[in-house]
């Protein structure tokens, strides 16, 4: 009874109160914890805004099957409603899409899991936009797939394939500091590959600088330029950060936990929305109940959790990558763009859908 009575005094709430006292008269400790924590889970509810999608793409052409995985953004500095959105089908290959939604290529590449892009590169001497992306067709050993973005045609053209570190690519990042360009190749099995890419020739080489581990499954990478800050989601476990640069120290620093509150497994994608010197947003893909939820660079405190709900285009669910960006995106999202991978989209197959950074920031009051 003295159990009972603790989970009953803990959890008194006015929608519970009732099926409270009946566990506790049945002198049932078990019925009292399950309902701490339906109570909590409709606690944690109420505290998770929601904003709508105002946009979606059309939906990745694999079908009945979870395919469609992580996006990259690549904004039109001359016309930014005329930006791209580069997207993984990762049972086939990579998608080109307009912020209109609509389908501006493909190209067939096998089995690419996350991508990433970068427009102020030089490739082969030529300044261009590379893409790369998380080549896990060989499970054992990973591979990073490299492709230039052609931005007028909105065609993407294969570049080649680099070897990394073994185990089944997932996660894939980009960052680069004064020395040089680097690919982070995140595994399935929790390794952490740094790549030194080297562009400057007919065909990309790369080079294994240095290796990072978490303990278990992890994927969502991304890398703050202005920190040297390496972010990455261990799926079960919660968000970590290393020092991204090759010569920095390898330990890890917690950020956030699987609390079943404010991150639920599995941890998934993760962006930046960064603000001045050292500011801004890591966004977290909270897969687990279907929201994100978003932390301080600065400080790495916790700030805010969202959901995207059914408005105009449908609510999005089990999400997997994610990409943010701020800025002017045209009338549409005038304040910056959040891309989600949608893991329902009944009864099309998967896409994803387009939300206004501006609608978050005013539903979690962000400054």
């Amino acid at each position: 009874m003295t159990l009972t009575l603790q989970f009953c005094f803990r959890v008194m709430t006015t929608s519970c109160l009732f099926y409270f006292m009946s566990a506790c008269q049945a002198h049932d400790s078990n019925a009292a914890a399950e309902i701490i924590a339906n109570t909590a889970e409709s606690s944690n509810d109420a505290m998770t805004a929601t904003v709508a999608a105002r946009g979606e793409t059309a939906a990745v052409g694999t079908k009945n099957a979870d395919a469609a995985d992580d996006p990259a953004i690549w904004r039109n500095p001359a016309d930014a409603e005329a930006s791209l959105i580069v997207a993984t089908d990762k049972k086939a290959g990579l998608y080109v899409y307009g912020l209109d939604g609509k389908t501006r290529s493909f190209i067939r590449t096998g089995r690419v899991n996350n991508v990433d892009l970068r427009a102020d590169v030089m490739i082969a001497g030529r300044p261009g936009v590379l893409v790369i992306a998380s080549d896990r067709s060989d499970e054992a050993h990973a591979r990073i797939a490299l492709f230039s973005l052609d931005t007028m045609t909105a065609k993407l053209t294969a570049l080649g394939t680099l070897p990394s570190i073994a185990g089944e690519a997932y996660g894939m990042c980009l960052y680069r500091d004064a020395s040089a360009l680097y690919a982070f190749i995140v595994t399935k099995q929790g390794g952490i590959g740094q790549v030194a890419l080297d562009l400057s020739g007919p065909k990309p080489a790369g080079k294994l600088v240095r290796q990072l581990k978490v303990a278990s499954q992890a994927e969502g990478c991304v890398a703050d330029e202005r920190t040297h800050r390496l972010y990455i989601a261990e799926e079960d476990a919660g968000l970590w950060r290393f020092d991204a640069r090759a010569a920095g120290p390898t330990d890890a620093v917690a950020i956030a936990k699987v609390d079943k509150a404010r991150l639920f497994d599995d941890v998934e994608g993760l962006a930046l929305a960064p603000e001045g010197k050292d500011g801004g947003y890591l966004v977290v893909s909270s897969q687990g109940d279907n929201a994100y939820a978003l932390y301080r660079l600065a400080d790495d405190a916790y700030v805010g959790r969202f959901r995207i709900a059914k408005g105009k285009f449908g609510s999005v669910e089990e999400t997997d990558g994610i990409e943010v960006m701020p800025g002017d995106f045209g009338p549409g999202f005038p304040g910056g763009i959040i891309i989600a991978q949608d893991g329902e989209n009944a009864p099309a197959a998967q896409n994803f859908k387009l939300v206004a950074w501006a609608d978050v920031v005013k539903v979690l009051g962000l400054k």
